[in-house]
């Protein structure tokens, strides 16, 4: 793969077998970084990836059904997602990769890491979703009202709170195409895999699990059970963050991914 400029992001299509196609941006060089967004599509990532490519090749897919993206009809759990970025990566031939998920993406990149770990390095949870933890729910954020799910999705929602007036139709659009999509992968499952959480010991590899100390989706006790489960992994709470800490406190989750990052070349 050739390695690009951090100021400049390139995207590109990569299609694979029976209709599957899947946008990818890149940006940056160094050690390669794969960055699985969550339910808000990616640009709740974007942010994040541009800081993170700073310092490393960062590589960012949008999962088919997302940003107006298409989505076979067959393509439709999140086994697909995990395996479908199990082919780019070994397309791609990159080895040596920090995983990156953040909510429904974390879940992804779990699930990825239990198949197969021979192109990691290491993993990093973000708010992810997809365990079952007893007495610690993932709220169901489907029939909520936008502000509701900003209730608790954000440590302060005021501070994020969009007009509804200000909303253009296909910044509509593309939010209702992105919940339908998070909908498709998730909902039906309950957001979990019930066997994700005995799984999790195969997964050896360093792992950072960060997490928002306010976050209303998953709460810190269910990130607790998620490092819990991983043999190497350390836990970091993220303060005035809720479930969404690359937008309510990027400078401090950056801070923790790179000197997790730096950690392991120690």
């Amino acid at each position: 793969m050739t390695q690009i400029s951090a100021s400049v992001p390139t995207t590109r299509i990569e299609e694979f077998a029976d209709g599957l196609r899947v946008r990818i941006s890149e940006q940056g060089s160094g050690r390669p970084v794969l960055i699985l967004h969550g339910g808000g599509g990616p640009a709740s990532v974007a942010g994040f990836a541009t800081a993170s490519a700073e310092q490393a090749h960062v590589i960012t897919p949008i999962h088919p059904g997302f940003a107006g993206e298409p989505r076979p009809d067959w393509f439709n759990s999140i086994d697909d997602l995990a395996l479908a970025y199990l082919d780019l990566l070994e397309r791609y031939d990159l080895r040596d990769v920090m995983l990156v998920g953040f909510s429904m993406g974390g879940w992804v990149a779990a699930e990825l890491a239990v198949r197969d770990r021979s192109r990691l390095s290491s993993l990093v949870l973000v708010d992810a979703v997809g365990i079952q933890v007893d007495d610690h729910e993932i709220a169901d954020v489907f029939p909520l009202t936008p502000d509701e799910l900003s209730a608790l999705s954000y440590h302060n929602p005021a501070a994020f709170r969009v007009d509804p007036t200000t909303i253009t139709p296909d910044q509509m659009a593309a939010r209702a195409a992105n919940f339908k999509a998070l909908e498709i992968y998730g909902r039906t499952a309950g957001m979990c895999d019930p066997k994700l959480r005995h799984r999790l010991g195969r997964v050896k590899i360093p792992a950072l699990v960060a997490w928002g100390e306010s976050d209303g989706v998953v709460d810190a006790e269910y990130g607790r059970a998620y490092a819990q489960a991983l043999p190497n992994a350390r836990f970091s709470l993220i303060p005035e963050a809720g479930h969404v800490p690359q937008i309510e406190q990027p400078s401090r989750l950056l801070a923790l991914v790179q000197e997790f990052a730096d950690s392991l070349t120690l």
